[in-house]
């Protein structure tokens, strides 16, 4: 991994195509838009106000139900510390996504920014990374929504419930924004309600600053990083929205803002609630924040909003993975029939719906314990090459200092140290199998020529 910073520092593949942002998206995009004529592409649908709802409904899921009982036992009284260092952590990471997707509007996010700025086997890295741990993301997903609806028969609601989202994505990106649009909003009227009830509904938990431990608030801050990391999901989705180089820098630290503030006024609230030793044991802290605050009656809501919420979170990652998984079998890092874009809907249909055939299959196989650790291994490592590559941008296409890059390479860095160690060696086995894949299938399609 830190063979990254000396890419930065030194990359043959960091020459731009023009001096101008502007003008090099726009070749970009119509090279792009050249190259696919013979087949069909994604259409671009999405505007400024979808683009910030996929990104915010993509942050605003599981994470802010079950992230914070962790968090609290990592920091304690700390916990918003870590909350800020993650936070940090995202901006730094956000808009060097942003400041990229200017320039490269195409579908695969950080995996096209990794290739055309690093080399191919740093794009394949990151796109690995991506596909590999939000996938199992998305098992993680499904089931937490089964067990607030259906305790006991978690594995076939699961199943059920990414069999319909798939359906959803598969019918067009519009479809995805506007349910998008509707999951988000009932998510945030839950959250309204632990809100109301931790700031004023009840009793204050006694809060004793106890002496900060710098490993405890990086590790909150690793774990709550899991919750940001669907802040830059529309630059996933880059091919389909509007005017790219305008919308998606604006969207994506929209988005994150947005984040960051529900996050905060919930994390102040559970905190006044339960008193960060409660926090850390509770199995449903946003639950128990409405019910110490006597508001029972606002427990059903909340857990609904959590099931909602879960699902949004769902939706979104499977349209980023589609088209993350799309850009890689258009070079050939995966099998090209991935590559497929449906002729009317417009969406890479073989893609989605082998994801939904893996994650259903995973759903029955293991019950993913640990797995926000080793996707928070990869999406930090996803996110530590897009800074790497936003490094090397020219300033003719860089729209924020060069040092917001460097500090969001040694923050993924350093919060990816923090994980545990069995999470990192997972992550790291699953790259390098992966990577050896790569080389099999090249030596490979090489012997037959």
């Amino acid at each position: 991994m830190f063979e990254i910073v000396r890419l930065v520092l030194k990359s043959p593949h960091a020459v731009p195509l023009g001096e101008a942002a502007a003008g090099h998206a726009a070749f970009t995009s119509a090279c792009f838009d050249a190259a696919v004529d013979h087949a069909p592409s994604l259409a671009r649908r999405l505007g400024l106000s979808d683009a910030v709802a996929i990104g915010l409904g993509s942050m605003v899921g599981a994470g802010v139900f079950a992230a914070f009982s962790p968090a609290a036992a990592a920091a304690g009284t700390w916990l918003l510390a870590g909350l800020a260092v993650a936070a940090f952590v995202a901006y730094c990471n956000a808009v060097a996504s942003a400041q990229l997707a200017a320039v490269y509007p195409q579908s695969g996010g950080t995996y096209v920014y990794g290739r055309e700025r690093l080399g191919r086997w740093w794009g394949f890295a990151a796109g690995w990374a991506f596909v590999t741990g939000k996938t199992a993301s998305c098992a993680a997903m499904a089931l937490t929504f089964a067990s607030y609806v259906a305790p006991g028969f978690e594995r076939p609601i699961a199943a059920l419930a990414v069999v319909a989202l798939t359906a959803v994505n598969y019918r067009g990106i519009s479809k995805t924004a506007r349910l998008t649009w509707v999951l988000l909003g009932l998510t945030l009227l839950s959250l309204c309600l632990v809100a109301g009830a931790g700031l004023g509904g009840g009793p204050v938990a006694p809060l004793t600053a106890g002496d900060a431990d710098p490993y405890g608030v990086l590790q909150a801050a690793g774990l709550l990083f899991f919750a940001f990391a669907g802040y830059a999901r529309v630059a996933t989705l880059g091919e389909e929205v509007r005017d790219p180089a305008r919308v998606i820098p604006r969207a994506i630290p929209l988005a994150l803002g947005l984040a960051v503030a529900v996050y905060a006024v919930i994390g102040v609230s559970v905190l006044l609630a339960l008193g960060p030793g409660r926090l850390a044991v509770s199995g449903a802290p946003l639950v128990e924040t409405v019910e110490a605050a006597g508001w029972g009656w606002a427990g059903p809501a909340v857990r609904a909003g959590a099931a909602v919420a879960c699902l949004g979170a769902l939706l979104g990652l499977i349209a980023g993975i589609g088209r993350t998984t799309l850009a890689m079998a258009r070079e050939g890092d995966l099998p090209r029939t991935l590559a497929a874009v449906h002729p009317v809907h417009r969406v890479p249909h073989h893609a989605e719906i082998a994801l939904a055939v893996v994650v259903c299959a995973l759903l029955f196989v293991t019950d993913l314990r640990g797995v926000i650790g080793f996707s928070s291994f990869g999406v930090l490592l996803y996110y530590a090459i897009a800074n790497a590559a936003a490094f090397t941008q020219p300033p003719g296409q860089r729209r924020w200092p060069r040092a917001l890059n460097a500090a969001g390479l040694a923050g993924c860095l350093l919060l990816a140290f923090t994980l545990p160690v069995g999470s990192v060696v997972a992550g790291a086995a699953v790259i390098a199998a992966g990577a050896g894949g790569r080389l099999a299938a090249g030596a490979w399609r090489s012997s037959r020529r």
